[in-house]
């Protein structure tokens, strides 16, 4: 496997292999940002990419409270565009706990500091995505798989093509489309709408 970008289509996760995931996490050296990377991920949609790019004032209020939304600077991420990034309850909580487990205070700090303390660089990050994966016996899933999972689960929840592009930060709805997943029991759902 290579880096995002250059790699197969990276896999769609279930809810058992994200629970599997998330389980494995707790056991590395740094559980709770690694679990807070991964739930990031899953949560958001965000790239690996924007994911290193984050500082802690990008996601946390002077008050050191979780923002229910916060703007991606054109120089975070992929195209250059700046993009507004949701966060749901359950994503706030996780980044309540990491905000505790956070020692800096510094609002440019990174939000996810490298094991040498600064920024991890895109590539770093996908690669920590693949070793968590990897040693879960998850050999098709990377960096990627979280978004994939993102807007696949909305599509399934019938929000509509044009939200899903806007809040993966494309400028093509052609480009959502093909990260969409679709399987059997879908199309038999479909079926019975009729």
């Amino acid at each position: 496997m290579t880096f995002e970008g250059t790699m197969a289509q990276a896999c769609t996760l279930t809810d058992a292999q994200i629970k599997r995931a998330v389980k494995f996490c707790s056991t590395r050296r740094y559980p709770t940002r690694d679990t807070t990377i991964l739930l990031l991920s899953l949560h958001t949609g965000l790239r690996a990419k924007e994911i290193a790019a984050l500082t802690l004032g990008d996601v946390y209020d002077d008050a050191g409270t979780a923002r229910a939304q916060f703007t991606l600077s054109k120089s975070q991420t992929k195209g250059s565009r700046t993009r507004v990034v949701f966060v749901n309850r359950q994503l706030k909580q996780q980044l309540a706990m990491y905000r505790a487990w956070r020692h800096s205070t510094n609002p440019a700090a990174p939000l996810f500091a490298s094991q040498k303390g600064g920024h991890f660089s895109a590539n770093t990050m996908c690669q920590l995505f693949l070793n968590i994966y990897k040693a879960c016996g998850l050999s098709d899933a990377s960096s990627h798989s979280g978004r994939r999972t993102f807007i696949t689960r909305l599509a399934n929840a019938g929000v509509g093509v044009r939200v899903l592009a806007e809040l993966a930060g494309h400028s093509s709805i052609a480009v959502t489309q093909r990260y969409i997943d679709v399987n059997d029991a879908q199309l038999a759902h479909a079926v019975e709408l009729v």
